[in-house]
């Protein structure tokens, strides 16, 4: 961030210069112009027969030396604002590192089994997305076996999520309101407005018909919105506002927001959610989920590479399994419950896994190691002591 915010700030400075010197060109293009006009306009009230006078070429020799001197101005400011340009591409080259091999795992991918891995999450993605055709190709050029394609292919479910979340955005309902009809007890049990949403949706595009569809509207709120009055009531109320403005137009109403794009883009986005939660699937492909993580940590990276050159112990980045320091990823891209040893103030790991002691009271393989005398071990909560044979291994 504080590479962009650098990189903006000289732009900022380039567009401001640009927009001064623009003002001023105009400003002196126009009294030129005038001034011109002012010479053309007295010359004509000269008599055709009579020879300019030497004031009059005293005039025309004044503007012509206040023109060149106004127009030299103007070229050295353009001038100079090309220096001011060059700055950006030198701030960028300084804030922005273009090498980042040293953040990479290349020899990841030498492994064919990591390989193959790779072509297959790509392929998901390109499924999830409904590009199916582009899918098969890969699976056929990158030599994915059967069974292995057959795995990522099949993902039928999400297919057809994504499908009706294109058609939600397309104004078509009729798709999402079926698959809400056939999973509405499980939509209910989570809670779920998704339901809601789209059977108000629906109503709107009948009343926006005008006042002839009032009639039909009124009946599809009675055979649709009857489960949902007491969950839902003062929507509802909002909703039979709207017969009101009929007449006028509801985009003259109070309710134009009902009617908004808006509203569409947030039943979409409800509706994908609600249902990957519903099928138990994740909203996001595993190769968006990767790439946005990468993206988030990767400055931190090169500023770890900084420090870890200046000390030449840059081979811990790319040598070991897992990072050098934490990265602090959005809540929603946090699949696994941690633990961090309240002792070693460190995340337990398959090495170091936590350990619940007799008491209760629960550290990290490590810490306990340290903490016993022997096979005795006192809590370094409580006053018991206990036997380390006694802790067990702890799954979170």
């Amino acid at each position: 961030m504080e590479s962009c915010s650098a990189v903006e700030k000289e732009l900022e400075r380039v567009v401001t210069k640009f927009t001064a010197i623009r003002d001023h060109s105009d400003k002196v293009i126009s009294d030129v112009t005038t001034l011109f006009d002012d010479i053309k306009r007295a010359l004509e009230d000269e008599k055709q027969d009579e020879s300019i006078s030497e004031r009059h070429v005293e005039i025309l020799n004044e503007a012509l030396a206040k023109t060149k001197d106004k127009m030299q101005r103007i070229t050295t400011e353009h001038r100079d604002l090309h220096g001011t340009v060059s700055k950006v591409g030198k701030v960028i080259d300084r804030n922005f590192v273009s090498d980042f091999t040293s953040t990479a795992r290349t020899d990841a991918l030498t492994d064919d089994k990591n390989l193959k891995l790779l072509n297959a999450i790509i392929a998901q993605h390109y499924y999830r997305q409904g590009m199916d055709a582009v899918a098969d190709s890969l699976i056929k050029e990158s030599g994915l076996s059967e069974e292995f394609a057959s795995k990522i292919s099949t993902n039928s479910d999400f297919t057809e999520i994504f499908k009706i979340y294109e058609s939600i955005l397309n104004h078509d309902l009729a798709p999402a309101l079926d698959w809400a009809a056939r999973h509405s007890e499980q939509l209910e049990a989570k809670n779920s407005a998704l339901e809601f949403k789209l059977h108000r949706l629906a109503f709107m595009q009948i009343l926006l018909r005008g006042v002839g569809a009032q009639t039909e509207a009124i009946a599809y709120a009675r055979n649709n919105f009857a489960k949902f009055v007491n969950r839902f009531q003062k929507e509802f109320q909002n909703l039979m506002g709207t017969l009101i403005y009929l007449p006028s137009g509801i985009q003259n109403s109070p309710y134009k927001h009902l009617i908004s794009p808006e509203m569409w883009a947030e039943a979409s986005y409800i509706f994908l959610k609600d249902a990957c939660t519903t099928l138990n699937i994740s909203k996001d492909s595993p190769l968006s989920v990767v790439v946005n993580a990468g993206c988030t940590t990767l400055s931190a990276l090169l500023n770890l590479k900084q420090v870890m050159l200046s000390r030449q112990v840059l081979g811990i980045l790319c040598g070991r399994d897992e990072l050098p320091i934490e990265i602090d990823l959005d809540p929603e891209n946090r699949y696994h419950s941690t633990f961090a040893c309240p002792i070693l103030r460190q995340q337990t790991s398959e090495d170091n896994p936590p350990m619940k002691l007799t008491c209760g009271h629960v550290i990290s393989r490590d810490a306990l190691n340290k903490l016993s005398n022997g096979p005795i071990l006192k809590c370094p909560y409580c006053p018991m002591e206990q036997s380390t044979d006694l802790a067990k291994f702890i799954y979170f």
